[in-house]
């Protein structure tokens, strides 16, 4: 009896060009939510922002990219990569929360959607390949996979294209200390039907939103100076409630999709978690250990990439996928039957996760 499921075929990634480190930020004055300007130094702010989230550096993209070009980008690697057709894509769908911003301006654009802009530089003539976009916060790429999963294992589609892109630098106010938390990228996966007898893809999967008291915790709202044109809006987040948000709910979350699929935290080869804050991921990480009354995390279990690349939203998982699979990321690769477990957290508040066999 043959086993129907939804594996990966291809990968692809955009990595932007400018590097932006922390002492880049020394020019910008930092306010707090009551404008009050901060009177710690730069180096001060600099070394406890890099403590708790890990981050050194991140990318832009240049002033000429959007985010759907780079979607593009990772795309064109991800088809190349499956050495496929793009005219037999059933599906394509690209997650994202901003659509393209233009560089200084103040408006996003979503007409038409990023996913119809990547169909058509894509130079797609087939009709019945159906692109839309998806907004699901940080979680998204999860989630329109877990969409193209579905079309596949109902019979709608045999072959997906699955994109995250985002520039969040184009929407971070430049006197709020978290816009040091914020990047740009994009990753791309194509995802195709399967009847492979040893039962690899996804294996299974878990979402939750939680909007009842939780749904600001990130929010547009204007900059922490005064002064400044209240009509301009930025991304704002109430870092506290989020991350206390993600050390109760996270765990739980990626441990339903473990036992959905009969699987055992040991069974676990690596764990590609949204990177958000690297002590918050690292904690979740342990209290996900802790649920299996188990007190060590091996070393190697969970890549991390924000030290470099930051927080460019539904961008991590995939181009930390990418990166692990052209073994591009030192210290980290992936063999035939691993079990691998993709989970993320963001606004909404949404959190998902897949349990994956390579």
């Amino acid at each position: 009896m043959s086993y129907l499921n939804t594996i990966i075929t291809g990968t692809g990634s955009y990595i932007p060009t400018e590097i932006v480190t922390n002492p880049d930020f020394a020019p910008n004055i930092f306010y707090d939510l009551n404008n009050v300007a901060f009177d710690t130094s730069h180096d001060e702010i600099s070394e406890k922002f890099e403590a708790i989230t890990g981050i050194t550096e991140r990318r832009y993209v240049s002033d000429d990219l959007q985010a759907s070009d780079i979607a593009i980008i990772a795309a064109k690697k991800a088809i190349d990569n499956a050495k496929t057709d793009p005219e037999t894509l059933d599906y394509i769908i690209v997650a994202h929360d901003f659509g393209d911003v233009v560089k200084d301006t103040i408006q996003t654009d979503m007409v038409p959607s990023l996913a119809a802009r990547v169909k058509h530089k894509l130079r797609i003539s087939n009709p019945k390949c159906v692109a839309y976009d998806l907004v699901f916060g940080c979680p998204g790429w999860i989630q329109a996979m877990i969409h193209a999963n579905a079309f596949i294992n109902n019979g709608i589609a045999n072959k997906c294209l699955v994109i995250g892109a985002e520039t969040l630098s184009r929407v971070s106010d430049p006197h709020d200390r978290d816009s040091m938390i914020y990047a740009d990228g994009a990753g791309a996966s194509i995802l195709e039907v399967s009847t492979d007898e040893n039962k690899r893809g996804i294996l299974s999967h878990a979402s939750e939103s939680y909007t009842f008291d939780e749904a600001y915790y990130l929010y547009f709202g204007k900059s922490n100076r005064i002064g400044s044109d209240p009509k301009v809006r930025y991304l704002k987040m109430n870092g506290r409630k989020i991350y206390e948000f993600s050390l109760k709910y996270v765990p739980g979350v990626i441990q339903n999709c473990l036992q959905k699929a009969s699987l055992d935290l040991s069974d676990v080869k690596k764990i590609l978690i949204h990177q958000a804050n690297e002590k918050m991921d690292q904690e979740i990480v342990n209290r996900l250990f802790k649920l299996y009354n188990l007190n060590s995390v091996p070393e190697d279990i969970m890549p991390m990439s924000i030290q470099k690349l930051g927080n460019n939203s539904v961008a991590t998982v995939p181009t930390l996928l990418d990166l692990v699979r052209r073994e591009e990321f030192k210290g980290h690769k992936l063999s035939d039957g691993d079990i691998i477990v993709f989970a993320s957290v963001g606004a909404g508040m949404n959190i998902n996760a897949i349990a994956y066999r390579y």
